[in-house]
């Protein structure tokens, strides 16, 4: 384990921020990480505001703080499965539902709340979608990915008509109720409360587990050590419009340090109880401590066999008739005596735990999804097996003693300069390669988690588990920011093609699902090598014309109603894949051009599309006789006979529609009057394109085609495209050891991998045109108009549409929730467009 970066909070006059007690932390599958503080005024000692901070892990210094209103200190935090909406409760019994507004994540608003007036929440989970995967190391070699990552059947906790899961949280107070809000279709918000067992009693600790059955398991704890930690089943179900809620007790446990004479007094209390995963309500995880030490103790529920009397054992047995059998908590594993653990985090990456699992897994020394991490108050991280509970890596803080075990000097210290620095908060990533903790000062630490945790591998059987959690994040849309903590430049060439291997290995179905996420993992992945930078701007440009190919496709309509089994976009792209002729009239002469009729206005408002296709294929061409040695934007599509095709499809469209609509076509600056641009083009795209098609050998470009690739600049303006900007983001300053400082509210300015990239297309003069990625139109020197961006590429668009068309809306429309990429929008000052 070892620092990635710290982002601390400035100094203001007049106030602090201090952590929560308890404080909280939750890391959602979109790599956003959400922590509390207090806000205290120094002048006012009650004038304190309890605040929510948001950030992206990529873009840490941008945190967007809330004021919740919560009239206690915050107490749970919880993220949906979605990674888009946040629950928050406190010490009063509110609980309040957060969601972006306008789909930014440093921009949201309280949606829903509900509230047990009063009452402190101690346990708050999400009900259960039912959507379960499990991740076996044993297949990881294996050419499916339906092998790697399985299905596993499980119900949700409660379903609408058509076993559609329905929305809404749980939560347990400290006075023993368990409260459920369901989120109907309409938006309405339906309660219910129900006490946890006949008999209530105080519980100072919870957690919230589901099982595969639809049930929901509640682990409940006064705090004491030497009471029982009592299990309940929770079922929730709707009747008659109305909420319900049964509870039922399930078989509790005494802690194995209380019948220990040795430690029957030595750890009183209780400080943390949780499942070991939220889908297994058969493994907890309990810590007992005192004011300087705690002891782990590790649970797992059996089914026994109970034992006959002997008056019963001498009947003759029934046929088919079982022993009967009991459910009974048996302990798997104690620790010896710890340092005071602070904070506990749990893996959230489905592993599978069988035998054969766990055997490759230790023989590959992958170690995802099987350590938790402990927190201790002398600043130090222990990770543990998840089941033999032994260490498996320990980081030690800049603070923690045990670094430096026989210098006196910081021991002193440490005492004399108050406690010392610890995390109060720890969340591991999806994936389990990151910790992000908050420690007692409020400021955020990220860690990288090491997949062999320090064991010293293979240069292939590294690039193996980075696959292997690359290829988890494709199939799960999980971010997969914290993979790329571990990428070094020196392997981003290689995990890039055997990724694409990979994915060629799958089946046409599921190879179209993963098509534009493939292309988004590969830009991630070149951006952290100077050596591949060039080859993320193509990754980006293939993202955007895959999209304007698929919504150009869609104006298409068939000609008469009884519509064949293929639409005319697949007819689009048999023809032209038959036809190798490189005048594009006589191809456009094989198509039924009644089916590209069009009405003036939806082609008119998508000319800036049109013209970007039209530059785009210009620059291809333009910059042929330049792709030498050094890799250039643009050398990625000169092999790729898809994305060529792709092209020469929607030349010939632009060529239909030119003649319905002179407006919309594509505009070049040309030395010759009489020229014709568009079959200029297409028939050196073509060219080319027969050089790389698929059914073929690839060929290199012949000398006649090069020659007159040359000439091409002399024939026509050679627009300067505006690549995607280097991503301003933290990724690409984290390939070195040395951990940065960050501030919050002040964005990063180190140098990083993308800054030194010899190639002009990367430089911006101050008074150069802004650029709308999305939009593909210019913003001006200095746009006046707020603008967004994406926390993964950096792809910049205008946030209010200018458009009144309803086709260029409905272009907007598809990337209003998410990037071409698939990352998250997030507000920027207009200095930053």
């Amino acid at each position: 384990m070892e620092l990635a970066y710290v982002c601390e909070w400035e100094k203001r006059p007049k106030s602090t921020h201090c952590p929560s007690i308890p404080l909280v932390c939750s890391w959602s599958c979109r790599n956003l990480v959400a922590f509390s503080t207090d806000l205290k005024n120094d002048d006012d000692e009650k004038d304190v505001s309890h605040m929510i901070h948001i950030i992206d892990t990529e873009h840490p210094w941008d945190v967007y703080s809330i004021n919740s209103g919560h009239t206690e200190v915050i107490s749970c935090l919880e993220w949906d499965q979605s990674g888009s909406r946040l629950l928050s409760a406190d010490g009063d019994g509110q609980i309040k539902c957060w969601s972006m507004s306008d789909h930014l994540v440093n921009s949201w608003e309280s949606v829903l709340s509900s509230s047990v007036d009063g009452d402190p929440i101690v346990a708050l989970s999400w009900l259960h979608n039912g959507v379960k995967l499990a991740l076996h190391v044993e297949m990881s070699g294996s050419t499916n990915f339906g092998e790697k990552f399985s299905r596993v059947k499980f119900s949700p906790s409660l379903t609408l008509f058509g076993g559609k899961p329905m929305e809404g949280w749980l939560a347990v107070t400290v006075s023993g109720l368990v409260t459920v809000s369901l989120l109907k279709p309409g938006g309405a918000l339906l309660t219910a409360s129900e006490s946890l067992c006949r008999l209530r009693g105080r519980v100072a600790l919870a957690d919230i587990a589901f099982t595969g059955g639809g049930n929901i398991v509640v682990a409940a704890t006064d705090g004491s050590s030497s009471s029982p930690v009592q299990f309940y089943k929770v079922v929730v179900s709707v009747v008659s419009e109305k909420c319900r809620i049964d509870t039922e007790l399930l078989p509790s446990l005494f802690l194995r340090c209380t019948t220990d004479p040795l430690r029957r007094e030595k750890y009183p209390a209780v400080t943390h109880l949780k499942f070991l995963t939220r889908e297994n309500s058969e493994q907890v995880l309990l810590c007992a401590s005192n004011q300087s030490g705690s002891i782990v103790e590790c649970w797992s529920l059996r089914k026994e066999g109970l034992p006959v009397n002997n008056i019963f054992q001498h009947r003759s047995p029934v046929v088919g008739e079982k022993q009967p059998t009991i459910l009974k908590w048996r302990i798997l594993t104690t620790t010896n005596d710890l340092e005071r653990v602070s904070a506990v985090a749990l893996p959230k990456l489905p592993i599978s735990i069988s035998n054969t699992d766990l055997k490759v897994a230790s023989d590959t020394k992958f170690c995802p999804g099987l350590g938790l991490a402990l927190a201790f108050h002398d600043g130090s991280i222990q990770i543990l097996h998840r089941l033999s509970l032994h260490t498996m890596g320990v980081f030690y803080g800049s603070s923690s003693s045990a670094q430096r075990p026989g210098d006196e000097s910081t021991i002193k210290r440490q005492r004399t300069s108050g406690p010392a620095l610890h995390f109060k908060a720890l969340q591991f990533s999806w994936t389990s390669l990151a910790l992000a903790g908050v420690d007692n000062h409020g400021k955020l630490h990220m860690l990288r988690v090491s997949p062999s945790m320090g064991q010293v591998l293979e240069m292939n059987t590294t690039l193996r588990h980075l696959l292997f959690l690359l290829e988890y994040c494709m199939v799960t849309g999980y971010d997969w920011w914290d993979v790329l903590l571990h990428v070094q430049p020196s392997m981003v060439h290689n995990l890039v093609e055997k990724l694409h291997e990979e994915y060629m290995r799958q089946n046409q179905a599921l190879q179209q699902v993963l098509a534009t996420r493939i292309v988004a993992v590969k830009a991630s992945l070149c951006k952290l090598s100077t050596a591949t930078a060039a080859r993320a701007c193509d990754f980006h440009a293939k993202l955007l014309l895959i999209a304007i190919s698929a919504t150009l496709k869609s104006l298409l309509r068939p000609h008469v109603l009884n519509t064949p089994d293929k639409s005319p976009g697949d007819r689009l792209t048999e023809i032209c894949a038959k036809n190798t002729d490189t005048d594009i009239d006589k191809v456009m002469i094989n198509l039924k051009t009644e089916e590209f009729v069009l009405d003036g206005p939806p082609l008119q408002s998508l000319q800036q599309l049109i013209q970007w296709v039209g530059d785009f294929v210009l620059y291809l061409l333009a910059n042929l006789p330049n792709q030498g040695s050094m890799v250039r934007p643009g050398f990625g599509f000169m092999r790729d006979g898809a994305s060529l095709g792709m092209l020469r499809e929607m030349l010939v469209m632009i060529r239909i529609w030119g003649l319905l609509k002179p407006g919309c076509l594509p505009t070049f600056t040309a030395t010759s009057d009489s020229q014709d641009n568009l079959q200029l083009l297409f028939r050196l795209l073509t060219k080319l394109w027969l050089c790389s098609r698929d059914d073929g050998p690839p060929q290199d470009p012949d000398e006649s085609l090069i020659d007159e690739c040359c000439l091409l600049p002399s024939q026509l303006l050679v627009p300067s495209m505006d690549w995607l900007p280097v991503n301003d983001g933290v990724i690409v300053k984290l390939q070195g050891k040395h951990p940065l400082r960050l501030q919050f509210g002040k964005a990063s300015s180190l140098p990083g991998a993308g800054t030194t990239v010899p190639l002009e297309v990367f430089t911006r003069s101050p008074g150069s045109q802004k650029m709308d990625n999305l939009r593909c139109v210019h913003m001006g020197v200095c746009p006046t108009e707020e603008s967004k961006a994406c926390t993964r590429c950096g792809c910049v668009t205008m946030l209010r549409s200018p458009n009144k068309t309803n086709a260029m809306k409905q272009w907007e429309q598809r990337w209003i929730k998410n990037c071409l990429c698939g990352g998250l929008w997030r507000r920027i000052p207009p200095t930053l467009s």
